[in-house]
């Protein structure tokens, strides 16, 4: 059965389309390169954001926390991902990787909710609270990393009930094994749908229409 994706009640949820992620340059981007040039992520990141613009589906942007000085020094159970932003200042506040890629920023209509600070989009945000204020039943989660903060955001998005689709070519992950993980072996416990771009954007809600 194909899914269909009704405009007024799907979300894409585009998770930390940061320039240390995406841009030449940026922190994160040497570790990604490979894996994201070998899917095609920057071509397929603005296909997929493009069509749901057309058709009129809301892009919700779901950042990661833009470091700051004394982040996570006084967290009782920091992460090695949190120890890693601490020693590289990630995404940092006021610094040009901290900034959206310019090819992702926010448009009109729009939503930025707010930070998260490891890796759920909805954890400890107000992401449930906006998409129910747009009737929105179905999330299409791209973005970066696949096997974190994808994961993360998919999974408790099908916990909180909602309609998950991944797409296997707009993310990317430092290995391709990581990739596998994501897609072949975790996606299947909680995505409603895994898809590519290509097949994606042939939903008549999505590309042809």
């Amino acid at each position: 059965m194909t899914d269909t994706y009704d405009p007024t009640r799907t979300a894409i949820l585009l998770v930390d389309p940061y320039n240390d992620f995406l841009s030449e340059g940026g922190k994160v981007w040497p570790a990604l390169e490979g894996v994201a040039t070998e899917v095609g992520l920057l071509d397929n990141l603005r296909a997929v954001v493009g069509a749901g613009r057309a058709a009129g589906q809301k892009v919700f942007f779901v950042p990661h926390r833009r470091w700051r000085e004394g982040d996570y020094e006084d967290w009782q159970h920091p992460n090695p991902t949190h120890r890693i932003i601490q020693e590289r200042h990630t995404f940092a506040l006021g610094t040009w990787g901290g900034e959206f890629h310019p090819d992702f920023r926010p448009a009109e209509g729009d939503v930025v909710v707010q930070e998260h600070w490891s890796q759920s989009g909805f954890a400890n945000t107000d992401l449930d609270f906006r998409l129910k204020q747009h009737g929105v039943t179905h999330v299409i989660v791209i973005g970066l990393l696949a096997n974190t903060c994808i994961e993360s955001t998919g999974r408790y998005a099908m916990e909180l009930g909602y309609h998950v689709t991944l797409v296997r070519d707009a993310t990317a992950a430092y290995r391709p094994e990581m990739m596998h993980a994501a897609h072949e072996l975790n996606g299947p416990t909680y995505a409603h749908s895994i898809t590519t771009t290509a097949d994606l954007l042939k939903t008549p809600e999505n590309g042809d229409h």
